[in-house]
């Protein structure tokens, strides 16, 4: 065979070398191409089941409203004591929360999240401060871990009852009317001074007399010029304001200033299907899926904002009981099956939002995750050394609590899940894709200073 004859053959095994190269390229294209939209198809379709759709975000349109509620909104004379404001538990630069498991209300001292410092003879709050999130959208009806504020049909369901004042603009507006009334929280117990050294006259009321204290409150804003003039340009048709007024402006600001589309999630919901990166992808079938997030975790606020008791254990002060318990739902139903029950929490921005559970009990985004795939092996195995110190000793870890705790479990936690290391990071790498990149920085909602000249917490 001569040399020509030999090129041929070489050229020839060349071509078909070339074409068998690009052939098998393709193919991996196309293996690639088909499981991102099997992938992209599933996830579509488990999206659907779990009503899963772009939230309505109902921004504020008065710019003079939204003002005066962030002037009120970081103001401490909207506590008894004038120690404390909405935002020394809702702040800005702690992604709308503190970071702490429990906060710390009035008579207590130091800066904010875990460098406040309990006041003597004061008790933490009995509960995790939560985030405030996109509260704006009208699918909003519970407000509160326990939702003892709720927006039924044409009516605002309170514990004020008959006494909460007409006008709120929503349940997030009737929940800023409670704040203030609480003694642990805002309004301080009698015989408190305040930081000037004058008796905290909003703490003299009786706890039934709601009416008096707004009113004692309201009557301390409208005393200060600059509020007179904040309260006639939000409101310009109204003669005579009453704390519900200042109430929808504080409503008004936390959803203008805290409300986000464009996380990665929201991208992807919107329609951007490269918006999810592979793993997160993958962490998502799972949290629709296997892992059973969204039996709870659905619709466009991804909560149901229902009740459950998911066995997290019991620490802190309690809450109107003497054996330091908090048996959440039951307090405003009475029910049994509502004891140790919650109401499930939404997760826009949770990877910036620990500590987790109603009571902070996990210090990390994995341990939360974790809790809900074994609740039984949690319990048992609960660190207690991811709490606070001063939280340690509170943590009830005896064999009566956990039967109490046990005895009416979700139906969705009572069966172990079981998900690989890997599908765990998998399902924590979803919900990082939940953080909106505009919460990263919130600096710029703090004003430089109040109306009543008191300091602002920064």
């Amino acid at each position: 065979m001569n040399q020509k004859t030999w090129n041929t053959i070489l050229l020839v095994i060349t071509a078909y070398l070339v074409l068998f190269a690009l052939l098998i390229a393709g193919w991996q294209r196309n293996k690639q191409q088909l499981a991102a939209e099997t992938v992209d198809s599933r996830l579509d379709y488990l999206m659907a089941e779990a009503n899963v759709e772009p939230i309505d975000l109902n921004l504020p349109t008065n710019p003079e409203k939204i003002e005066l509620g962030r002037l009120l909104f970081f103001d401490k004379e909207l506590s008894g004591n004038r120690d404390i404001s909405c935002a020394t538990c809702h702040h800005p630069t702690l992604a709308s929360a503190d970071a702490r498991a429990l906060s710390v209300g009035t008579g207590s001292r130091g800066g904010l999240g875990k460098l406040r410092i309990l006041g003597d003879d004061r008790l933490d709050i009995p509960r995790n401060a939560p985030e405030i999130f996109n509260r704006g959208s009208v699918a909003w009806r519970t407000m509160f871990w326990d939702g003892r504020v709720a927006a039924e049909t044409y009516v605002l369901d309170t514990p004020a009852d008959e006494l909460l004042p007409a006008g709120l603009d929503s349940a997030l507006a009737a929940q800023a009317m409670f704040p203030v009334t609480s003694r642990d929280e805002m309004r301080g117990i009698e015989g408190d001074v305040d930081i000037h050294g004058s008796l905290n006259n909003i703490a003299l009321r009786d706890d039934s007399d709601l009416t008096q204290t707004w009113a004692d409150l309201t009557d301390r804003l409208m005393k200060i010029e600059g509020y007179q003039t904040l309260f006639r340009a939000a409101y310009p048709s109204e003669t005579t304001f009453g704390f519900e007024h200042a109430a929808n402006a504080i409503a008004a600001f936390e959803v203008a200033a805290f409300s986000f589309e464009d996380s990665p999630y929201d991208r992807y919901v919107a329609g951007e299907i490269d918006a999810l990166d592979e793993q997160q992808k993958a962490g998502a079938t799972l949290f629709f899926g296997k892992a059973g997030c969204a039996s709870c975790h659905n619709g466009p606020l991804l909560t149901d904002q229902e009740f459950y008791n998911i066995g997290i254990p019991q620490l802190g002060p309690g809450k109107v009981n003497e054996d330091g318990y908090d048996f959440g739902r039951m307090l405003e139903t009475g029910r049994q099956s509502d004891r140790f029950a919650f109401r499930t929490p939404p997760l826009r921005n949770v990877a910036l939002t620990g500590p987790y559970m109603h009571n902070g009990a996990y210090a990390t985004l994995e341990g939360a995750v974790r809790h809900h795939l074994d609740v039984h092996t949690a319990l048992e195995s609960y660190d207690l050394m991811q709490l606070e110190e001063t939280l340690r000793d509170s943590c009830k870890m005896d064999e009566r609590t956990m039967r109490m705790l046990s005895k009416n479990l979700a139906e969705a936690v009572e069966t172990p899940i079981e998900l690989t290391d890997t599908e765990v990071e998998q399902v924590i790498a979803f919900l990082h894709a939940l953080t909106s990149p505009s919460a990263a920085d919130l600096t710029h909602l703090v004003p430089d200073s109040v109306p009543s000249g008191l300091p602002v917490e920064d």
